[in-house]
């Protein structure tokens, strides 16, 4: 292969193994291509290396100028071949479903890496059946080791579970909050590792944003407005008032509702943002439950960067730590949710209604089977949480006819306490660092 089209000897020899990886495994053995896809820095390219044998890597030299010329190009090499940064030729996309349909029933041959999606009609076939999809976040606490992982996603949908010990510390959660799942980042201490932060959320602003034909100054408001209202299923007047800075009584225009919409869009094909659906089980109508997404940030750290918020000072404002954590369980939680069942696209919603009965993540499974979960960093909260759940329970079951399962489980996930357990009320307390897939 000539130098200038950039293969390189893969396999990275430091890899440190992610959950994600048997997943990769299996789509390869499936699709005739893959793509793997999340935020910038998250380890998508690394993890992709791991499973091939020659990489392209479309932003590096003179690739660009070439793949756009011959999308073809980006695809030659020893397979599995790595294609990184796909999105920045979309046409490479086409090429590789019309290459995947040449192959005669031979799989595993491209992995492609993004950490953007193109508009929708910036491809002409979204390659079902042709390339598997698959999501990647930052490093869970599993990942990292600050989890011991005994309390098993997994093993709780199967009835399996021991009560057992995990470390503690809430300095230490904060530390870890603020740090974040950053793969390069997760030896670092939480002030060096925002300064990386803040530098990656620059670099997004500065340049993904305006790949995208975005304006860096209202993506960096539209990204603070989410941080400010994390967790949330925000509406749009809300957004817009704090993108254009509106006054308490100024009616917000429709160009400004949909500007913040597109804005939130954007951010979302960056990977910077996940939007959590509602969960409607089928006892209750659908125009009765709380269906717009709840937003989160692909990693704690993030929302954190955006208000200045350093491990010190969150642990002075309460009700933003408890933010930003229920971000960091989130994060772990579809992680390992993803790792049950690969056919599900959103493995993780959340439930409320309209009498205002909540929990903060469903866990659904391709079998129908599904858990609640609510999230509170301090051990104080547990016997509401755990009420809640029950009621929850209660309803959405009630209804016979509906024939809605009862739960596997109900779990309140916390970030306090030494010890994972179950109450006599049938309840788990998990603290997140004995949490694992």
């Amino acid at each position: 292969m000539p130098a200038e089209s950039q293969q390189y000897s893969v396999r990275p020899a430091s890899y440190r193994p992610r959950i994600v990886d048997a997943q990769i495994e299996t789509y390869l053995n499936l699709f005739g291509a893959i793509e793997v896809s999340g935020t910038k820095w998250c380890g998508k390219t690394w993890s992709s290396l791991a499973h091939a044998s020659s990489v392209t890597y479309v932003d590096r030299g003179a690739n660009l100028q070439i793949t756009q010329a011959d999308p073809a190009y980006a695809l030659v090499g020893q397979r599995p071949h790595v294609v990184d940064e796909w999105q920045r030729v979309p046409a490479i996309w086409d090429a590789v479903r019309h290459a995947a349909d040449d192959l005669a029933g031979e799989k595993g041959a491209w992995i492609l890496t993004g950490s953007s999606t193109p508009r929708k009609e910036a491809v002409s076939h979204s390659g079902a059946g042709r390339i598997g999809r698959i999501r990647m976040h930052p490093m869970t606490l599993a990942e990292t080791g600050e989890s011991n992982t005994k309390v098993s996603l997994a093993g709780l949908f199967e009835g399996e579970f021991s009560a057992c010990q995990c470390e503690s510390g809430i300095e230490s959660l904060a530390q870890i909050a603020v740090r974040g799942g950053w793969p390069e980042e997760r030896l670092q201490s939480a002030p060096a590792a925002q300064i990386v932060v803040r530098d990656y959320l620059e670099s997004v602003f500065t340049q993904s944003v305006l790949q995208l034909g975005g304006s860096e100054d209202l993506a960096r408001r539209t990204a603070l407005s989410l941080a400010r209202n994390l967790g949330q299923s925000a509406k749009v007047d809300t957004l817009a008032r704090d993108i254009y800075a509106y006054g308490a009584e100024d009616k917000v225009s429709e160009g400004d509702r949909k500007a913040a919409s597109a804005y939130v869009e954007m951010l979302c094909r960056l990977y910077l943002i996940d939007e959590v659906p509602g969960w409607v089980p089928a006892s209750r109508s659908p125009n009765r439950m709380r269906v717009k997404p709840k937003r989160y940030f692909a990693d704690p750290s993030l929302p954190a960067a955006l208000l200045g918020l350093s491990a010190e000072s969150l642990l002075q404002d309460w009700q933003t730590f408890g933010l930003v954590f229920e971000n960091l369980v989130m994060r772990d939680l579809d992680v390992y949710a993803r790792a049950l069942d690969y056919a599900v696209a959103n493995p993780v919603r959340y439930y409320r209604d309209d009498s205002g009965l909540e929990a903060d993540a469903i866990v659904e499974r391709v079998d129908g089977r599904w858990a609640a979960f609510e999230v509170k960093v301090s051990m104080d909260k547990v016997d509401e949480a755990a009420a809640g759940l029950l009621r929850v329970r209660n309803k959405v079951c009630a209804n016979e006819k509906a024939k809605v399962r009862e739960p596997s489980f109900l779990a309140v996930i916390t970030g306090m306490g030494e010890a994972a357990y179950q109450r006599p009320d049938g309840v788990y307390v998990i603290p997140i660092r004995a949490l694992g897939a």
